[in-house]
């Protein structure tokens, strides 16, 4: 098998479609969460606290000198971790939620029909003899 054709049947398998697909929403949510916290939860929350702006809480720890331009500014930037933080909860709870809708669904699936049971030893002695006496005529 050629390595185009082996790699043609591995990229067409649907588990890697769906991967791919995977990805990509998956990235495309994270952007939408990332708007959602720096644009539409923090500011009100900043407002709250004394218009804050978290993304720019920091602690200095070395200051810029504008007469050097060899020491930049050293900072803990906290308040853009605080909000990668809040970016994290709600991924992670949709991400909940999706799991816990997926098994709902899955449990909602009726169960397979079970295999006929297997005929008694009486039964299958009869079966025997019918088709002898078929097999005879």
């Amino acid at each position: 098998m050629s390595l185009l054709s082996e790699f043609r049947e591995f990229a067409a398998r649907g588990n890697v479609v769906d991967l791919a697909v995977g990805v990509i929403i998956g990235a495309s949510f994270g952007k939408i969460v990332t708007s959602l916290v720096d644009q539409v939860v923090m500011p009100p929350i900043g407002l709250l606290l004394g218009r804050v702006d978290f993304s720019k809480l920091e602690w200095v720890l070395v200051p810029e000198d504008p007469a050097t331009e060899a020491v930049e500014k050293v900072a803990i930037q906290y308040g853009a971790f605080i909000n990668t933080l809040i970016q994290f909860v709600i991924v992670a709870f949709v991400v909940f939620l999706m799991v816990k809708m997926v098994n709902k669904l899955r449990r909602e699936q009726p169960a397979e029909p079970e295999a006929p049971a297997a005929p008694t030893p009486t039964e299958a002695l009869l079966a025997e003899i019918r088709d002898e006496l078929k097999a005879r005529s």
